[in-house]
């Protein structure tokens, strides 16, 4: 498995949950941490970034792997580990094509997004979320609402706001 390098050390913490987390995210370093809303989530409790490089492999394991084209989510995947991909969507397969493990696909049902996306170059999905958003509601379907991972979200309010029956 790829080490994490000087942009993966942890820049925050949290008061952890009552059981613990097990969530990887693979980040594409192309994206803008300055944009990016899982930023304010580095360095919490069971959440682990590892930096994508196109000539790595990474070993991932046994995980959940949030993705448009997987089943829906349901609360027989409670307790098992998250895999977010966090890059541009039309980067996703790239991305994928460098991880070795054994991936369940689930996707979130329609949720709506409070994240103001603009992308000049290509269309977004409809119901594409923002990382932080998708992590949150994956937790909260699997019983694991964590409202913590929003703390740092300055559009947390809005996005529980237009989806009220996400468990809090």
């Amino acid at each position: 498995m790829a080490a994490p390098d000087e942009s993966d050390r942890p820049r925050a913490s949290a008061a952890p949950s009552e059981t613990s987390l097990d969530v990887l995210i693979l980040r594409d370093p192309r994206e803008s941490t300055a944009k990016c809303s899982l930023t304010p989530v580095r360095g919490f409790p069971g959440v682990r970034f590892l930096s994508w490089k196109h000539d790595r492999r990474f070993a991932v394991g046994e995980r959940v792997l949030l993705h448009a084209e997987g089943e829906l989510i349901t609360d027989r995947d409670a307790g098992r580990p998250l895999l977010l991909i966090d890059c541009a969507w039309r980067r996703v397969p790239a991305l994928l094509a460098t991880c070795d493990g054994e991936l369940t696909l689930r996707r979130l049902p329609r949720l709506a997004t409070a994240y103001p996306r603009r992308s000049l170059t290509f269309r977004d999905p409809d119901e594409g979320l923002a990382s932080i958003e998708a992590l949150y509601a994956a937790l909260a379907m699997l019983g694991r609402p964590t409202p913590e991972l929003l703390a740092g979200y300055r559009f947390a309010d809005e996005f529980l706001r237009r989806n009220p029956d996400l468990p809090r």
